[in-house]
């Protein structure tokens, strides 16, 4: 069964296709740029990369005259642009209302929470945002943490591009080439998704491994003896 939200199943490419028509890659870019900063985690950014690169292999989305060639480079590139735009968007918000929530000591909002996010992003923020884009969820939320944290302007828009155009290109051409390889998976989109959704998951399975491998590592802390007067 497919999820709807007002009234629209939004994570079926089929049946938004046959509602929408050409249309659909135009709403493609603005799902892309809400997905990546604007709150809405739920949107199917991986789902409709892949289903694009179908699409334009199989004739069924044509952007303008000239071949697969060039309407595959327009749509990554128009891709990137919504998904940096997207990024930047969410990063100002998180800049603007950040502060004041990061010196707020409550119960919840902690200001060591904030600090220890800086000191991430410090140490790991040029790796997150890459592998943070293949990660539903998290690239909603991981540029509004960076606008909260105050993360440096111009490290941010080189890495989120960076971030944005390994994402929209390894997902798109994956579409693309299963498209031109197999012109029937279009019409078994759903298998194909299942698969996008399992390759999302590694990064943060591979994460978890390698942070719980750390742990293990260290052991248990070691309290240091105390001097003892006889």
């Amino acid at each position: 069964m497919t999820p709807e939200i007002l009234g629209m199943k939004w994570m079926d490419p089929e049946w938004l296709i046959g509602e929408f028509g050409q249309e659909l890659f135009w709403l493609s870019l603005v799902i892309i740029f809400i997905e990546c900063g604007l709150f809405f985690p739920f949107l199917p950014g991986d789902t409709l990369l892949f289903a694009m690169g179908i699409f334009i292999a199989n004739d069924r989305i044509v952007l303008i005259e000239g071949g697969h060639g060039i309407d595959l480079l327009l749509a990554i590139a128009l891709f990137v642009v919504a998904a940096v735009a997207g990024n930047i968007a969410g990063y100002e918000i998180g800049r603007k209302i950040g502060p004041p929530l990061a010196q707020r000591d409550g119960r919840i909002l902690k200001k060591k929470y904030f600090d220890q996010t800086s000191e991430f992003f410090d140490k790991h923020g040029n790796k997150a945002l890459v592998i943070g884009r293949f990660v539903p969820f998290v690239r909603t939320y991981i540029t509004v943490i960076a606008g909260v944290t105050v993360m440096d302007r111009r490290r941010f828009m080189t890495w989120s591009f960076v971030g944005a155009l390994f994402w929209v290109l390894s997902i798109t051409l994956l579409g693309f080439f299963l498209g031109k390889r197999f012109p029937g998976l279009g019409e078994n989109i759903d298998k194909a998704i299942l698969v996008i959704v399992a390759f999302s998951v590694i990064p943060v399975a591979y994460e978890w491994l390698k942070h719980r491998r750390k742990r293990k590592g260290a052991g248990p802390a070691v309290e240091p003896a105390s001097d003892v007067e006889v």
